[in-house]
């Protein structure tokens, strides 16, 4: 009589916990996890061409609880004058988002700036040479923007950095 009840009552806790949602023990971040994350933020294709993978198949490392969240190119346009940039900048957004969590957003916000610039660049050699120059200009506006506001907090050396790329003096646009 003991045991049935004690078998009764384990299923019945067992069906409890499934309807509940109780999976035990959380399952641990892989210890590679720091390693992979820096293999998908390198400046070349291939490290490109990884993280696109995993983007497209996220399930597969669903272990490492990477944040593939985006908002793409932010507030500046996906797809300036027709450029695809939408991609590169969800990759940046891996970077940066992933890196913060990590605690590690100062020791690679460099790398990861790079990185998107380099994808920005390879998005542009896909154009012909009549228009790769303009996409090239929005590739480099783009990089520096990200290079100079993407911290966390703009703070006073940012504007600083910022007003030294403007040109001297007043600009006037005259119509004709």
């Amino acid at each position: 009589m003991h045991r049935r009840l004690a078998i009764l009552l384990t299923a019945t806790f067992l069906g409890l916990a499934s309807t509940i949602g109780f999976a035990g023990p959380a399952t641990a971040v892989p210890a590679d996890k720091p390693a992979v994350l820096s293999s998908f933020t390198q400046t070349t294709a291939s490290s490109y061409n990884a993280w696109n993978s995993a983007r497209l198949n996220q399930g597969s490392w669903a272990a490492y609880q990477f944040d593939w969240s985006t908002d793409y190119c932010s507030s500046s346009p996906d797809n300036p004058l027709g450029f695809s940039f939408r991609l590169s900048c969800q990759r940046h957004d891996f970077g940066y988002r992933n890196y913060r969590a990590a605690g590690q957003f100062p020791a690679n916000k460099a790398r990861v700036d790079n990185a998107f610039y380099e994808d920005l660049k390879r998005v542009c050699a896909t154009y012909n040479g009549v228009v790769r120059p303009a996409c090239l200009s929005l590739a480099w506006t783009y990089y520096q923007a990200v290079k100079i506001f993407g911290a966390p907090v703009v703070d006073s050396a940012d504007l600083a950095r910022a007003a030294q790329l403007m040109p001297a003096g007043p600009q006037v646009v005259t119509a004709e």
